[in-house]
């Protein structure tokens, strides 16, 4: 097959509570990946989003292709949006197969959200709400674990049981975050944590607290997918999609022995010659810390049950350390930009463009993720 590169990126204003329409958000990240990539819109052939346009919870995807491609005049001979994959970056995978079989040659990506301003204006944007107990929610509501935030829980309290992670050291996901975002001039959270903060915060669902939780946000971010007979029309450094994995567990929480990121992280290195060794930095997918070290060791940068001891003292994972991690911020400084934040950060620092929070040495290879629970999505990224 062809090779398929990331060429243009953009992202929008990101914030709690924003005024501008989602679909104008959407439009600002497009022309700042359109911009970078030296790009018109008459060469835009595809369209591909997570989890397309829902209706019934517009906060949480109020823009779908079809709507993007009727606001752009896009002649699209390909495009995708749905839910049913491996999680929010599937929806790069699915570009990137488009245009290496050739049935587009520039796609673009997005990933909208707007949760926190449709909280704040319950009257344009409806709170979804059911009268009946049913579909996944039926093995969940009846035990009030009603948030991810107990669904993901369940499998942390499993690594401080069986494998002793500690508090202190699942905090350092937060305090590299929010250390990490303060260099970040787009970062929601713009002000560092420390560990007598973190310890001292309300518990949200043992043992994660109200600091190993993203927050609602609203802003889109948009990645521009290329063949790779096409890059000679684009004027950035084009980023190539080394490989990709994505795993669907059991499309629900309940009682899957092992979260998706394990059998990804597998897949991913066997459709590649690169290994973790020679990998420079990680974005790994933290709506909640714990999921970011499952991503470690699903990803072979420690065994199973050692990825608290790995981040321990936080050294490893630092801007500066063996193996910089969510050098944005992630979700929980960055903002939840719900999987598309990592590969967009990802390619900053591939291209060296990320100001205060670039990674020295000139990294050449990176992994972002997304999901990790029931869904996961693993891209391997390199700039060679």
């Amino acid at each position: 097959m062809a090779e398929a590169y990331i060429t243009g990126i953009g992202q929008s204003e990101v914030g709690v509570r924003l005024e501008r329409h989602p679909l104008l958000l959407t439009l600002d990240a497009v022309r700042e990946a359109l911009d970078e990539a030296g790009l018109s819109i008459d060469q835009i052939d595809g369209v591909s989003t997570y989890p397309g346009r829902v209706p019934v919870f517009l906060g949480f995807s109020p823009v779908g292709a079809d709507e993007l491609i009727d606001a752009l005049g896009i002649r699209a001979t390909w495009h995708a949006g749905g839910g049913e994959i491996s999680s929010q970056l599937g929806a790069v995978v699915a570009a990137a197969m488009a245009v290496k079989t050739g049935a587009a040659r520039h796609v673009l990506c997005f990933r909208t959200v707007y949760e926190a301003a449709a909280l704040s204006r319950p009257d344009e944007y409806p709170p979804m709400r059911k009268k009946t107990v049913d579909g996944n929610s039926q093995w969940f509501a009846p035990f009030n674990a009603m948030s991810p935030a107990n669904w993901t829980a369940q499998y942390a309290m499993r690594h401080v049981k069986r494998y002793g992670l500690t508090r202190e050291q699942l905090a350092q996901i937060a305090l590299n975050d929010r250390a990490n975002g303060v260099r970040n001039p787009r970062a929601l959270v713009r002000k560092p944590l420390t560990l007598d903060e973190y310890m001292s915060a309300r518990m949200v669902s043992t043992p994660l607290c109200l600091y190993d939780c993203d927050r609602f946000t609203d802003a889109s971010t948009v990645l521009i997918v290329s063949a790779g007979d096409a890059v000679d029309e684009v004027t950035c450094t084009p980023i190539r999609i080394a490989a990709f994995a994505g795993t669907v567990e059991r499309h629900s929480w309940d009682q899957a022995e092992w979260m998706s990121c394990y059998p990804t992280g597998e897949d991913l290195w066997k459709q590649t010659d690169y290994t973790p060794a020679d990998v420079d930095t990680v974005q790994f997918y933290d709506g909640f810390s714990f999921q970011a070290i499952t991503w470690l060791e699903g990803l072979g940068f420690c065994e199973r049950g050692e990825g608290g001891r790995f981040i321990e003292g936080g050294h490893r994972i630092a801007l500066d350390g063996e193996l910089p991690m969510n050098t944005g911020g992630g979700q929980i400084a960055g903002g939840r930009l719900h999987g598309f934040g990592f590969a967009h950060e990802a390619v900053t620092q591939l291209r060296g463009l990320g100001g205060e929070r670039q990674v020295s040495n000139n990294p050449r290879v990176a992994v972002a993720t997304s999901g990790g629970g029931p869904l996961a999505t693993a891209l391997l990224l390199a700039n060679d």
